[in-house]
């Protein structure tokens, strides 16, 4: 069988030819921008904070191999969150259950066991899992994931809906029991991870930009309704000042015609 100098065949059908990197710097290419690391390398670090509420690209791999907090928010959504998680050596998440939200974890590093059930007494689905593994947890589903390798277990989680205040950060597992317990002995309920007083605090600057608008003279339709929509995104991941932004600017482009209507009353 004759053979084409200087070409190497794997197999009947593929071979090695040469091949034109195109880059930035050539003329008539474009290049995708870099997003929060989409195109960095292994060793670009990205900027690692809660994306949510904008459109966004990662490099999901790169992202995760570099966190080293027990858990950080990555992207918090309206119906879903993705959190960044490493589990030292012989650590585990921890027993746990999410009535409402189902999740989905990928481990990107490191090897493990995962453990689930209808009961948190009867833990009878069990599987060893490690780079590369996808886990499905149902809504309702008692169960827990322990690092059995000799390196962080690295993974990424996306729930839905989130399951995590908008920019969580939990340094330590410890830090997360512990804001966990705090919690849970202050007054109140816990919604969606915050207490009422922690509500109050979080949105202090919805209240003091009201405050500004009833001293304009604004009336109190209009201001009712551009801080009751407020009101709904935080609750749905916004931070504060991203709410107010957004209303703000649903009523100066006109995409809410209801809130133009009732500033001019």
């Amino acid at each position: 069988m004759y053979h084409a100098p200087n070409v190497y065949y794997h197999n009947p059908y593929y071979f090695h030819v040469p091949m034109q990197h195109y880059g930035a710097q050539q003329p008539g290419f474009w290049t995708i921008p870099d997003y929060a690391g989409y195109n960095a390398g292994m060793n670009n670090s990205i900027v690692l904070k809660d994306y949510g509420g904008e459109p966004f690209v990662v490099n999901i791999n790169n992202a995760t191999k570099q966190n080293n907090t027990f858990r950080t928010a990555l992207w918090t959504g309206d119906h879903l969150q993705v959190t960044l998680m490493s589990l030292n050596v012989g650590e585990e998440i921890g027993l746990e259950m999410h009535p409402d939200v189902d999740q989905f974890l990928r481990i990107e590093q490191g090897q493990g066991i995962v453990r689930m059930g209808k009961s948190k007494d009867n833990l009878n689905f069990e599987r060893n899992v490690f780079d590369d593994s996808a886990i499905m947890l149902p809504a309702g589903t008692w169960h827990n994931l322990i690092n059995t390798g000799n390196v962080p277990l690295k993974l990424y989680s996306i729930y839905a809906p989130p399951n995590h205040p908008f920019g969580t950060v939990h340094p330590t597992k410890e830090a997360a029991a512990a804001e966990e317990e705090g919690r849970s002995h202050s007054n109140g309920n816990l919604v969606f991870g915050k207490t009422p007083d922690d509500w109050i605090r979080h949105t202090q600057f919805l209240v003091n930009e009201g405050l500004e608008d009833v001293k304009r003279g604004i009336n109190a339709t209009h201001i009712l309704q551009e801080f009751i929509l407020m009101g709904v995104l935080v609750g749905k991941g916004y931070s504060p000042e991203k709410a107010y932004e957004t209303v703000e600017e649903w009523e100066r482009t006109g995409e809410s015609k209801l809130l133009q209507q009732s500033k001019n009353m």
